[in-house]
Formats: C-alpha cells, sequence, structure tokens
C-alpha cells in the first residue's frame, strides 16, 4: 500500500545544540535504512520550511504507524497521512 506523508517537524527552540545534532543524525539513519528497504520510496523537503512529503509503501496502515512511530523526531512533528492508489487515468501501469 502507498501512503502520502507530510511531517513538520517542531524542535523545541531551548533544545540543546548537542541534543538536536544526535536526534537528526538518528532520524538520517533510520530513514536511510528505510529508503534501502524500499518502504520509504521517496522523501522530498519542502521548501523554505523543516518539513518532508514522503511516499510510504508498506504492507498496511499498523506497519505504516510502527515505521512512523519509530522515528527520533516523531514527538516533535505534526504528521498527516493520506492513503494512495492508481488513477484510473495514469498512463503508467505501475507506482513507479
Amino acid at each position: 500500500m502507498l501512503f502520502h506523508v507530510e511531517m513538520v517537524v517542531k524542535l523545541p527552540s531551548d533544545m540543546p545544540a548537542e541534543q538536536v545534532a544526535d536526534i537528526k543524525a538518528k532520524e538520517k539513519a533510520y530513514s536511510q535504512e528505510l529508503q534501502r528497504q524500499g518502504k520509504w520510496r521517496h522523501l522530498w523537503r519542502i521548501a523554505g520550511s523543516y518539513a518532508n512529503v514522503s511516499i510510504f509503501d508498506v504492507s498496511d496502515n499498523a506497519e505504516l504507524h510502527d515505521l512512523i512511530s519509530g522515528l527520533p523526531l516523531f514527538p516533535y512533528m505534526d504528521i498527516h497521512v493520506k492513503p494512495l492508489c492508481r488513477h484510473p487515468s495514469s498512463v503508467h501501469q505501475g507506482d513507479a
């Protein structure tokens, strides 16, 4: 199943810089591993903000929830999820 996921990060302004650097490094490693596994298919930064739009390819809602809630930045995110399905007017046979 494909999901469109928008994540807006809102770190506390008083979070120590060392803690910010540590959590960002963990987030990067976690997200890159999910990308290598093919579960996090696309990752796009939203210009001008600390936010992204992503496409996840997972088996079901529960798997998506588990992956997203495992993000180190999860406690500091506003997340919006939209399930996707193939459009009947698409000229592509798959979702590639």
